[in-house]
């Protein structure tokens, strides 16, 4: 079994998965508030 030792882990893959996530959730958000003030306009 290898030795563990802190801070050595390659996180790289983990933080292009985040990163990629919140770039979907910040854009899927904005799109929705979008989409509501459109509504709101159209049926005003």
């Amino acid at each position: 079994m290898a030795d563990h030792k802190h801070g050595e882990m390659d996180c790289s893959e983990q933080q292009k998965t985040f990163d990629g996530f919140i770039s979907f959730v910040t854009k899927s958000t904005i799109g929705i508030i979008v989409f509501l003030i459109f509504l709101a306009l159209v049926n005003g």
